[in-house]
């Protein structure tokens, strides 16, 4: 189940991020050093995350703190994915969002603004500012015709002090009292990958995707195609495998793994 050489002969790289470079502000083992043999190897790279909380700025100044130095135009995330998905389909339009600045400023950036009245799309990230008065303000919203979006479907993820509450868990009491479901996406959306193999400018089949959840990042590749790699680093343990009907093409411990 473990095939190092023909991990390191794919060209092109998808990679998340908590769980398989971080837990919260923890670097996890080999990270630094398989980003550095990226870079050696001249392998083309984008970290796809689920995350919609950072701009790839942000994300880039983050990993720099953690002693990683990497461009912005090697990040791309939900939000990015989100706000160009709802630019597709109304363009100049608005949104309430319930999110933090990276996902406000994706929105902006791709002509939307921000409306708390009578909004085209009801728009939920991860984020502090989540309340019961916006809770009430998103559920009114979308029983007034707002349709609900999710940057991505994670009902939990990885941090310093274990797991947290994510995306998926925090639109489902809209949806519950709406009575409505919501358009997530970010992984496992096609949509997100194809964004992603667009940015490498490369073909499925000489990419790999490597992730810590079986329902996000390995159903993606899955779907697209892609070779995917889980590691254990993060969500996804070995014992919780056996319950899934598909599963991934290889499983490592870590990225560390992966230089040789």
């Amino acid at each position: 189940m473990k095939d190092l050489a023909r991990i390191r002969s794919k060209k092109a790289f998808i990679i998340d991020m908590d769980g398989v470079l971080y837990h919260g502000n923890r670097l996890l083992k080999g990270a630094a050093e398989f980003v550095s043999w990226l870079e050696k190897n001249h392998k083309s790279f984008l970290f796809l995350t689920n995350s919609s909380d950072r701009s790839p700025l942000e994300l880039a100044q983050k990993l720099s703190r953690l002693g990683i130095e990497v461009d912005p135009e090697h990040f791309y995330t939900s939000a990015l994915a989100t706000a160009s998905y709802l630019a597709s389909q109304r363009p100049g339009g608005s949104a309430y969002v319930i999110g933090e600045p990276g996902l406000i400023q994706a929105l902006y950036d791709a002509g939307f603004t921000m409306n708390n009245v009578n909004p085209d799309y009801v728009v939920v990230g991860e984020g502090r500012g989540y309340s019961l008065e916006a809770l009430e303000r998103a559920v009114r919203l979308v029983l007034e015709g707002g349709r609900l979006i999710g940057t991505n479907p994670d009902l939990s993820g990885p941090s310093e002090n274990g797991i947290v509450p994510a995306c998926g868990a925090l639109v489902a009491p809209i949806e519950l009292a709406a009575k409505t479901k919501a358009y997530f996406v970010g992984k496992p959306n096609p949509l997100m990958m194809r964004h992603g193999l667009r940015r490498l400018n490369a073909h499925r089949e000489e990419t790999v995707i490597i992730g810590d959840r079986m329902d996000t990042d390995i159903v993606a590749g899955m779907e697209s195609e892609i070779e995917t790699v889980l590691v254990l680093s993060g969500v996804t343990g070995l014992e919780d495998l056996p319950v899934f009907p598909y599963q991934p093409r290889q499983v490592l411990e870590g990225v560390f793994e992966i230089p040789d």
